[in-house]
C-alpha cells in the first residue's frame, strides 16, 4: 500500500540557479574574472623575488593573502563550470567551457607553484618564525610540511600539472560523460520503460522480487557490455596514480596517497579496515536474519535492499525538504536555518532527467557562498536520507564559513559526519511519527540497510581497491579485475547471500573508483564515528550539542586526531572502532527481538 504525503510548502523540484557565481558561460562577468584571474598571477608571480629565509612576517601574510584571493577567484571559476557539467553532462559547450576552466586553473597552479615549494624546503626555525602571523593558514601551511618527502622539483611538477589537465581529468569527464548516457530498459506492468541509472535504481527496493532482479540484471548488463572501454578508463586511472604517487614521489602505497592527504595515519586506516572486515558475520547475521523476515531460505544478492513490508509512502518533493528541516530544528534551530538557505538560493538541483550526472552530491566553493547540492529526487525514503545527508554536508560547510577558502572543508574522514548524523536525525523523525508497526519495522530495517551500505560495503570497496591497484600493476586484465570483485564479494557475505555471476562487473560502475581512489573509507570511518556521536547525543542531550556543532565548525582548521581528541575520541584506539560495531549489535538485537512472521 503506497501512501503519499500532502506537501505544506513551496520548495519545488527544480535546477539550481548559479547566478551567485556568474549569470552567464559566456557573459562578462566571466571575462572579467578570467582576467582578474591573469593579472593575480601576475602579481603573485612577483613574489619569487622576495622569498628568502630572512622573510619578513608581514610580508609573508600579505603573500598569503594573496594567494587566498586567487584560489577563491579560480575556485568560483572551477565550481561554475563542474556544476553547468553536473545538470549537463552532454552540451558540448558546457564540456569546452570546463575543459578550458580546468586548464586555467592547471597553469595558474603551475605559475605560482614556486611558492608551495618554497614553504616545503624551508628549514624549521624559519618556519616557525612564519607560522604565528599565519592565522587560520596555519594548519593548511603545516600539511603543505607533511608533503615534503613526496615533492618533486618545480619543473617536474609543473609536467604533472599539466599533464593531469589532459590525463586523469579528462578521463574523469569522459567516464562521466559516457555513464550519464546510458539508458536502461526495464519492463514494468507489462510495459516497457526506459530509465537513466537514478531511476532504474529505484527498483533495487521495490517488493516484486523478479522486478529487483531483473532491475539488476539491467543495470549489471550494461556494465558488462561496456567493460571494455570503462574497464581501460580504470586501469589508465590506476596507473597514471601509481606513477605519479609511488614511482614519482616515493610513496609507500597507492593508498598512503589518500591517507596523507586525509592526515590520517596509515596504521589508523589499517586498523579501521581490519575491525570492519572482522566484523563481517554481523552484517551476514543481519541477513540471515533479513532472509527470514523476506520468508526465504537465503537472500540473493538482488534481495540486499529489498523492503521487509509491503507498506511504503511517498514523499513529495516539498514534504521531503520540509521533514528533513523540521528535523534539524528539532535538534538545533540554528542549523535547521543553514539548511533551509540552501533552498532558498535555489541551490538545489532535485530534477530526473537525462544527461544529468548520476549520484547526488554537494559542493562547497568558497565561505563566501552557499553550497550547491545535485540529486536526482523520485520520492522514496531512500531519496529523503539522501537529501538529508547532502544536506548535512552543505550545514558543515556553513558552519565552518568562518575559515579561509583553503581549511573550511573537512578532511575526508570527518567531512561524513554532519551528512551522516542528518540521516540519523531523520531516520529518528520517521520512527517518531510513524506509529504502525510495518512502516516502523521498514524504517528499522532500512536504518541496518544503511549502515551496511556505508560501512562493510565501503570498507570492502577499499579492500578491493587496494588489491586491483596491485594487481594492476602486475598487469592484470579487466577478467582478473571482475574475478577480484566477485572473491571480494564471497568475502564478505559468505554464504549468507547468494551472489550471481553478473555481480562481479559491478565494480564498473563505481564512480570512486575512477573520481578518487580510495576515497571510501571515509564513508566507514564517517558512520562509525557518528553512531559513537549519535549515542552521545542520545545519552546527554542538550549537553552534547556545543562539542559536536565544535566539530562541524573546525572545518579543515585542524587535523582529524586533534579535532576529534577535543571531543574525547581516539581514533588509534581498535575499541573506537570496534564500539561503532556495538551499537549495530544492538540493532540487530533490536531487531531479532521483534515479532517474526510465520
Amino acid at each position: 500500500m503506497m501512501e503519499t504525503i500532502v506537501s505544506k510548502n513551496s520548495y519545488k523540484q527544480e535546477p539550481w540557479s548559479l547566478d551567485e557565481l556568474f549569470p552567464a558561460l559566456e557573459g562578462s562577468e566571466v571575462r572579467e574574472a578570467l582576467a582578474e584571474v591573469e593579472a593575480l598571477v601576475q602579481e603573485f608571480e612577483t613574489f619569487r623575488a622576495r622569498l628568502a629565509l630572512e622573510l619578513e612576517p608581514a610580508v609573508f601574510q600579505h603573500i598569503l593573502q594573496a594567494y587566498e584571493q586567487l584560489v577563491r577567484l579560480v575556485a568560483r571559476l572551477g565550481g561554475f563550470g563542474y556544476l553547468h557539467f553536473s545538470a549537463d553532462t552532454q552540451n558540448q559547450q558546457i564540456q569546452a567551457f570546463l575543459a578550458r576552466i580546468q586548464q586555467l586553473s592547471a597553469e595558474a597552479d603551475n605559475r605560482t607553484l614556486f611558492f608551495k615549494l618554497w614553504w616545503k624546503e624551508l628549514d624549521e626555525e624559519a618556519a616557525s618564525r612564519l607560522l604565528p602571523v599565519a592565522g587560520d593558514l596555519r594548519y593548511w601551511l603545516e600539511t603543505l610540511r607533511l608533503e615534503r618527502p613526496y615533492t618533486l622539483s618545480e619543473a617536474e611538477e609543473r609536467v604533472i600539472n599539466l599533464k593531469n589537465v589532459n590525463g586523469p581529468y579528462a578521463l574523469l569527464n569522459l567516464f562521466t560523460s559516457l555513464t550519464s548516457r546510458y539508458a536502461f530498459k526495464l519492463a514494468v506492468n507489462g510495459e516497457l520503460k526506459e530509465f537513466n541509472r537514478e531511476e532504474l535504481q529505484v527498483y533495487f527496493r521495490h517488493p516484486d522480487p523478479e522486478l529487483r532482479a531483473a532491475a539488476y540484471q539491467e543495470l549489471l548488463r550494461v556494465w558488462q557490455e561496456e567493460a571494455p572501454i570503462l574497464g581501460q578508463i580504470y586501469q589508465y586511472r590506476v596507473r597514471d596514480w601509481y606513477n605519479e604517487n609511488v614511482s614519482l614521489r616515493s610513496f609507500s602505497s597507492p593508498i598512503a596517497v589518500r591517507n596523507l592527504y586525509n592526515d590520517v595515519p596509515n596504521e589508523v586506516v589499517d586498523i579501521l579496515l581490519d575491525v570492519c572486515r572482522a566484523n563481517a558475520p554481523l552484517f551476514q547475521r543481519y541477513f540471515r536474519l533479513k532472509a527470514h523476515w523476506l520468508g526465504v531460505e537465503r537472500l540473493r544478492r538482488y534481495d540486499l535492499y529489498a523492503p521487509v513490508a509491503e507498506v511504503d509512502k511517498s514523499y513529495p518533493y516539498a514534504e521531503a525538504v520540509e521533514l528533513v528541516l523540521d528535523s534539524f530544528h528539532q535538534f538545533d534551530p540554528g542549523v535547521a536555518s543553514l539548511g533551509r538557505r540552501v533552498f532558498d538560493k535555489h541551490h538545489v538541483d532535485g530534477e530526473v532527467r537525462k544527461g544529468k550526472q548520476d549520484g547526488a552530491f554537494c559542493l562547497t566553493i568558497g565561505p563566501d557562498l552557499t553550497p550547491w547540492i545535485l540529486q536526482t529526487y523520485n520520492g522514496r525514503v531512500d531519496d529523503v536520507a539522501t537529501l538529508a545527508h547532502e544536506l548535512g554536508h552543505a550545514v558543515h560547510a556553513l558552519l565552518a564559513d568562518h575559515h579561509a577558502v583553503l581549511t573550511q572543508q573537512a578532511s575526508l574522514p570527518l567531512a561524513e559526519t554532519a551528512s551522516t548524523f542528518a540521516e540519523m536525525l531523520v531516520t529518528d523523525r520517521l520512527l517518531a511519527e510513524n506509529p504502525d508497526p510495518d512502516t516502523r519495522r521498514a524504517v528499522l530495517f532500512r536504518q541496518m540497510d544503511i549502515a551496511y551500505a556505508t560501512i562493510g560495503r565501503q570498507a570492502y570497496f577499499a579492500l578491493f581497491e587496494r588489491e586491483a591497484h596491485d594487481l594492476i600493476r602486475q598487469g592484470a586484465a579487466i577478467d582478473d579485475l571482475s574475478r577480484l570483485y566477485a572473491r571480494n564479494l564471497a568475502d564478505q557475505f559468505g554464504e549468507a547471500l547468494a551472489v550471481s555471476d553478473d555481480f562481479q562487473y559491478e565494480w564498473l560502475g563505481i564512480p570512486h573508483f575512477y573520481a578518487s581512489p580510495f576515497y571510501v573509507y571515509a564513508y566507514a570511518f564517517g558512520q562509525l564515528l557518528v553512531f559513537s556521536l549519535y549515542q552521545q547525543y542520545q545519552e546527554e542531550g542538550e549537553a552534547f550539542k556545543p562539542r559536536y556543532l565544535a566539530i562541524l565548525s573546525a572545518g579543515g582548521s585542524d587535523s582529524p586526531a586533534t579535532i576529534l581528541e577535543r571531543a574525547g575520541i581516539d581514533m588509534y584506539a581498535h575499541d573506537f572502532w570496534q564500539g561503532g560495531f556495538d551499537v549495530i549489535q544492538e540493532m540487530v538485537e533490536q531487531l531479532e527481538a521483534l515479532e517474526r512472521p510465520h
